[in-house]
C-alpha cells in the first residue's frame, strides 16, 4: 500500500493554516553513508533546510530520532502526522515509511540507532520494548538537545574519526539513550484514515480547522451522510470527530507556539478564548497550556 502524506500549512505566518502551499521535494542523503554499526551504534546527520521542503517518503532498517534545533518540522506516516517543534523529538522505529516536511526553515538532526540484535550492544536493549515499536513524540530536554548537537555529523565519506572522537561519541550516545528512556511522551500525533471520503474531509480540516466547528458542516462536500462519516471516524480512527479535531487544534497550537506566539494569540487564532483553550489542553493531555506548548523552555 502506498503511503499518503499530508502537510497542513501551520505556522506559515498570520492565519497560517488558511492556504495550502507548494512543497520543494528533495532527495535523501544516501542513508548508507550514515548507517550505524557495532563500532558506532548511534550516528547523526544534520541538514539545514528551507521552509516548505519535503524529504520524500522513505524507510530505514534502523531506528531514527528526528529533532530540529531551530524550526518546526512535520513527520508524516501513512496513517498519522506529527508536528515537532524544537523542544520535541519524534521516534521512528525500523522499517516505518515516513516523510519529513519543513514547516519552517529548520536545522534538522537525524540520529540513527543500531538495534541490539544487529550489534547495538546492551545499551540498545530498550529499543526492543513494545512501546518503542511505534512512532512517538518525546519531550526533548535541554540536555538531550545539547547532546544531539555535539554528535559528529560526518558521513562515511569524511575522514575517519580518531579513537578519542569515537570514544567521546560513545559517551554522548549512551547519554542520549538514557535521556530518551526518561523522556516524557507527548500526544501530538494526528491519525489519518484510509477511506477516501473521510480522508478528504480530514485533509480539509487539517488545512483549516477553524473553518467549521460542527461535523454537519464538514460533511457537505464529502458525498456521504452525517451518520456514515460519524461511523467512519469511530471505525477508522477510534474516536469522534470532535475528539479528532481537538488533536488537530493542539497540533496547530504547537506549531504556532514555536513561533513565540502567546497563549492568548494562539487561542484567538484557533477560535478559542484563552480560558477555553487552556481547559481543552488540560482536559486532552492533562497538562497546563504553558507546559504543553513548551513555553519557558530554554534552547540548548
Amino acid at each position: 500500500m502506498s503511503a499518503h502524506f499530508v502537510l497542513p500549512p501551520a505556522a506559515a505566518g498570520v492565519n497560517p493554516h488558511r492556504h495550502a502551499r507548494t512543497l520543494a521535494q528533495i532527495p535523501l542523503l544516501d542513508p548508507v553513508l550514515y548507517q550505524p554499526h557495532a563500532q558506532r551504534p548511534v550516528r547523526s546527520k544534520m541538514r539545514e533546510l528551507d521552509r516548505d521542503t519535503l524529504i520524500m517518503p522513505h524507510a530505514h532498517a534502523w531506528a531514527q530520532l528526528a529533532i530540529s534545533t531551530g524550526g518546526v518540522i512535520r513527520l508524516s506516516l501513512a496513517d498519522a502526522t506529527y508536528i515537532v517543534p524544537p523542544h520535541r523529538a519524534v521516534w521512528v522505529p525500523p522499517g516505518v515509511e515516513h516523510a519529513v516536511t519543513m514547516v519552517e526553515t529548520a536545522r534538522l538532526y537525524t540520529l540513527y540507532f543500531l538495534p541490539e540484535a544487529h550489534g547495538g550492544g546492551p545499551q540498545a536493549r530498550w529499543m526492543a520494548a513494545p512501546d518503542w515499536q511505534q512512532c512517538r513524540v518525546l519531550e526533548a530536554s535541554p540536555l538531550l538537545r545539547a547532546l544531539v548537537v555535539e554528535m559528529d555529523t560526518g558521513s562515511d565519506e569524511a575522514a575517519p574519526l580518531s579513537p578519542a572522537v569515537v570514544a567521546r561519541e560513545h559517551h554522548l550516545s549512551a547519554l542520549i539513550c538514557e535521556e530518551l528512556r526518561r523522556a516524557r511522551i507527548m500526544h501530538l500525533g494526528v491519525l489519518l484514515p484510509q477511506d477516501k471520503r473521510l480522508k478528504n474531509l480530514c485533509e480539509a480540516v487539517l488545512q483549516d480547522p477553524t473553518r467549521h466547528e460542527r461535523l454537519e458542516d464538514w460533511v457537505l462536500d464529502t458525498g456521504a451522510s452525517l451518520r456514515t462519516v460519524a461511523r467512519l471516524f469511530r471505525s477508522e480512527l477510534g474516536c469522534t470527530f470532535t475528539q479528532w479535531r481537538q488533536q488537530v487544534v493542539l497540533a496547530q497550537a504547537v506549531a504556532l507556539a514555536a513561533r513565540h506566539w502567546s497563549i492568548a494569540q494562539i487561542a484567538a487564532e484557533l477560535g478559542y478564548t484563552p480560558s477555553a483553550f487552556s481547559a481543552l489542553v488540560r482536559r486532552t493531555v492533562g497538562m497546563t497550556a504553558a507546559a504543553f506548548l513548551g513555553q519557558g523552555l530554554g534552547a540548548p
